[in-house]
């Protein structure tokens, strides 16, 4: 999301020592606020797919229910980033954070709904608790702004790029959480000391586990956020729309290709990040904990790739360089993907525990080359972003990529879970047929001269 430019301070600074720590605090409030909020997000990824097939419909649904989730956040984010700029960030961050909690707790009930109503009525239970989660989910960029607002310009990219971190650390923690509280043990757990009035099923104690990360964050956002002091923004920029800001991106020989590439990246993985439980679930047998410890093994290579690998090979290669790597590894990656069980009776007899399978290895391979391939990409081009955009017009360039990121986020689910009815591969063949014109985009980048900055 782009950071408001026109954040500034309205008082008289205070002293260094009191300002620097008075920021860190404030940094070290609302990170841990995102990251607790995002956990949550996190819990409840691998129950998704499988609560979808708990009502016998068709997997479509599952690219829906994701679609609905992205598209709402793509329309609820600049409204909320208006609203905090005129009511300030705290009573926004603190509206999401309330609607995040009845959210995940209304998406954990759609089973009794379904008892009580109907199959049709639970449905629309899934998607209003979807829509609503996504339209809070736009807080990200309230949180964005917020760091910007206490945050020096020298130090505003370190302290942004501790989101990103809050993000893969959710998506480390959430995922084994969630196949926990899903566990039979817990569950059977639950039912003993929960009262009858609370539904314990591995659906529901996901969804609350969610909705109390929740319900914590708000706690803490209640007693330890401050609203940072600034100057409200009249610049004329404000009031521009985001078509006005894709038209002006599309004519720009430098960005058109780029956000080009992040939509149709997004388009690509997003649909398989959605379709891979099923996947898994159809030809590997895996339940929702089995899921879950997988997406934490992809969360923790991540992480390494994106804070340790890519930094390393960033000092040696320029970022078009590795962002073509990083494509054509995505690329190999998920073509390989629905093949993995077959690629497996290639490798070698493995002296082992009986669940490490030749085929859990090959899948387990994949993966490392997936996480690799898309953290070199991601990181890549979020560089080339800002290195082809001037830096007053920064803001808007990731703005305008970021939307259309979220509009792939919006395409890609339900077309890939279409395709995965047909056959169970092709959503992943097609993943891998789309980045191909990314690489050439990316290619082109790489041969053309880098812009000079103003």
């Amino acid at each position: 999301m782009s950071v408001p430019e026109s954040a500034v301070v309205t008082e008289a600074p205070p002293p260094a020592d009191e300002e620097g720590s008075g920021s860190k605090r404030a940094l070290a409030v609302v990170i841990a606020i995102v990251f607790i909020d995002l956990l949550g997000f996190g819990v409840v990824i691998p129950i998704l797919p499988f609560y979808v097939r708990s009502f016998a419909i068709s997997d479509v649904f599952i690219g829906l229910l994701a679609a609905s989730y992205s598209i709402m956040q793509f329309l609820a984010a600049p409204i909320l980033g208006r609203i905090s700029d005129q009511r300030g960030r705290r009573p926004v961050i603190m509206l999401s954070l309330v609607g995040s909690v009845l959210a995940w707790t209304v998406f954990g009930l759609a089973g009794q709904v379904e008892l009580a109503l109907g199959t049709t009525a639970a449905v629309a239970t899934l998607f209003a608790s979807r829509m609503l989660a996504g339209a809070m989910g736009g807080n990200i960029a309230t949180a964005q702004a917020y760091i910007a607002d206490i945050t020096p310009a020298e130090r505003r990219a370190g302290a942004l790029g501790l989101i990103g971190a809050s993000f893969s650390l959710g998506f480390i923690f959430g995922p084994a959480i969630g196949g926990l509280m899903a566990s039979d043990p817990v569950v059977a757990g639950a039912r003993d000391v929960l009262p009858a009035v609370v539904p314990a099923t591995r659906f529901s104690l996901p969804s609350f586990t969610a909705a109390a990360l929740s319900l914590v964050s708000l706690g803490f956002a209640f007693v330890f956020l401050r609203e940072p002091d600034r100057k409200r923004s009249t610049a004329a920029s404000s009031t521009t729309t985001l078509v006005s800001q894709f038209r002006g991106a599309l004519a720009d020989d430098a960005l058109r290709g780029l956000v080009v590439a992040f939509f149709v990246v997004s388009v690509a993985f997003s649909g398989i990040q959605v379709m891979f439980i099923p996947f898994a679930a159809d030809i590997y047998g895996y339940g929702e904990t089995e899921t879950a410890l997988f997406l934490t093994y992809i969360g923790i290579l991540g992480t390494l790739n994106q804070g340790v690998v890519v930094g390393q090979l960033a000092r040696r290669y320029s970022e078009a360089v590795l962002a073509v790597v990083g494509a054509f590894g995505l690329m190999l990656a998920l073509a390989l993907l629905p093949f993995s069980p077959t690629l497996g009776g290639f490798l070698p007899a493995i002296a082992g525990p009986a669940w490490l399978t030749r085929e859990l290895v090959a899948l387990l391979l994949v993966g490392a080359l997936l996480s690799f391939g898309n953290g070199m990409l991601n990181v890549s081009l979020s560089t080339l972003v800002s290195t082809s955009a001037s830096d007053d017009q920064q803001g808007n360039a990731f703005g305008v990529t970021q939307g259309a990121g979220s509009l792939g986020r919006t395409v890609g689910p339900p077309a890939m879970a279409a395709l995965y009815v047909l056959a169970y591969w092709s959503p992943f063949v097609a993943g891998a047929v789309l980045v191909i014109p990314v690489i050439y985009i990316l290619a082109a980048v790489a041969r053309r001269p880098r812009r000079v900055l103003s």
